[in-house]
C-alpha cells in the first residue's frame, strides 16, 4: 500500500511541476514580461517535451537505441496537417476537428511504428539504431516527393509532379512535393500544448507503474530471464515501440498545426532533429521521464536567452551540455549527490526520531 501511494505521489509531482510551470508563464505573459519571439517558442517546446517523453519510453523503458523519432513524427505532422486541410471548408467545430486530427495523427503514426517495428525490434544495439535511422530517412524522402491534390473527382495522387495529378481547374494541390503543406490552420496553442504533454505523462508514467511496464523493464534488464518466466518478448516490444512512435506522431500534429507552412526538411524532421530528441533523453537522464522534460525545456529556451551575447551563444550554450552531461553522469558528480542525498535523509530520520521522543515524553507525562 506504501508503495502504491509513493508512486501516485511521485506521479503527482510531475503533474505538478508541469502545472506549476504553465501557471507561471501565463502570469508572465500577462504582465508583458515574456517577448514576442519567446512566446513563438511556447508551442514547439511542448511538441519537443512530448517528443522527449515518448522516446524515454523506447531508450530508457525498454532498452532500445532508436534514431528514427523524428520520422514518426513526420507521419503525425503530415497526416493531421492533411486531414485538416481537406476539411476547412466542412462546417465543423474547429477544437473537434483538431482533436480528430490529434487521434488521427496518434493512429498513424502508431501503425507506422507497429510496421516497422515488427522486422527491426529483431535487431539489437547498433543494428537498431541504424534501421531505425533508415526508415526515419525514408518516411521523410517518402513525403518529399509525393504529390496529393483534390476536384470534384476524389482524390488524386503522384510521386512525379503537381502536374500528373491532372486536376481540374478548380482543383487544390494539397501536398506538393518538397514544398509539403501550405495553408494549414494554426490551431496549436500553448494550453492545448500542455494539455497534451498531461496527457501524454499519464500515459507513459502509468505504463510505467503497470504489470504491462514492469514485463517491458525486466525485457530490458534481461531479455533471457524474461523470456524464461514466459513474457512474450515481441508483444511488449512492439507495445512500448508503437505506443512512443503514436505519441511522437501527437507532438507532430502539434508542431504542424503552428505552422503555416509544412515541409518535410531535414531540420524539421531529419536527422539532426532525431539526434537533438535523443540528446534531451541522454541528459535528463535514460529512463528518468522528469529529467527528459526539464532538458527539453532548458535546451530549446537556453539559444533564445543568450541570443543577446551573440559570437559566444553557443560557446556558452556546448558548454552547459557538458557541464549537464557531467553533472549526470560522471562517476564523481553521482557519488557528489548520493553523499547530499544521504546526508538530507538522515537529518530528515533524525528530525523524525527528535518528534518521536518528544512525543512519547509527553505521553509519559
Amino acid at each position: 500500500m506504501k508503495t502504491f501511494v509513493s508512486k501516485n505521489k511521485d506521479n503527482l509531482i510531475t503533474y505538478g511541476i508541469v502545472i506549476v510551470a504553465y501557471v507561471l508563464m501565463e502570469i508572465l505573459i500577462k504582465a508583458g514580461l515574456i517577448s514576442s519571439l519567446m512566446q513563438g517558442l511556447l508551442v514547439p517546446l511542448c511538441a519537443y517535451v512530448i517528443l522527449a517523453v515518448s522516446l524515454n519510453l523506447t531508450v530508457g523503458i525498454l532498452g532500445e537505441l532508436s534514431l528514427g523519432h523524428a520520422g514518426f513524427m513526420c507521419v503525425g505532422a503530415f497526416t493531421s496537417a492533411f486531414f485538416s486541410k481537406i476539411t476547412m471548408n466542412v462546417r465543423t467545430v474547429t477544437w473537434i476537428r483538431f482533436t480528430l486530427a490529434i487521434v488521427i495523427g496518434f493512429i498513424a503514426a502508431g501503425l507506422i511504428g507497429f510496421l516497422i517495428g515488427m522486422p527491426v525490434l529483431r535487431l539489437k544495439g547498433d543494428y537498431l539504431a541504424i534501421v531505425t535511422l533508415a526508415f526515419g530517412e525514408i518516411i521523410k524522402n517518402v513525403i518529399n516527393v509525393l504529390y496529393i491534390g483534390k476536384d470534384s473527382k476524389g482524390l488524386h495522387f503522384s510521386m512525379k509532379d503537381a502536374v500528373a495529378l491532372n486536376l481540374e481547374a478548380d482543383g487544390d494541390v494539397i501536398i506538393n512535393g518538397a514544398q509539403g503543406i501550405t495553408g494549414t490552420p494554426k490551431n496549436s496553442t500553448f494550453t492545448i500544448g500542455v494539455i497534451l504533454i498531461l496527457i501524454t505523462l499519464f500515459i507513459v508514467l502509468n505504463l510505467i507503474k503497470s504489470r504491462d511496464g514492469r514485463a517491458i523493464m525486466s525485457i530490458r534488464d534481461n531479455v533471457i530471464a524474461a523470456e524464461s518466466v514466459g513474457i512474450n518478448i515481441t508483444k511488449y516490444k512492439l507495445l512500448a515501440f508503437a505506443l512512443s512512435a503514436a505519441l511522437a506522431g501527437v507532438a507532430g500534429v502539434l508542431y504542424s498545426h503552428n505552422l503555416s507552412s509544412l515541409m518535410a526538411t531535414p531540420k524539421n524532421f531529419g536527422y539532426n532533429m532525431s539526434i537533438m530528441i535523443l540528446v534531451f533523453v541522454v541528459l535528463g537522464g535514460i529512463g528518468n521521464i522528469r529529467g527528459s522534460i526539464i532538458s527539453a525545456v532548458i535546451l530549446t529556451l537556453l539559444p533564445e536567452l543568450l541570443r543577446g551575447l551573440s559570437n559566444y551563444r553557443m560557446l556558452i550554450y556546448a558548454i552547459v551540455l557538458i557541464a549537464m552531461m557531467l553533472f549526470n553522469w560522471a562517476p564523481k558528480a553521482q557519488a557528489f549527490r548520493d553523499r547530499l542525498l544521504d546526508k538530507l535523509m538522515f537529518w530528515k530520520k533524525k528530525k523524525v526520531t527528535v518528534t518521536e521522543k518528544e512525543g512519547g515524553a509527553d505521553d509519559e507525562r
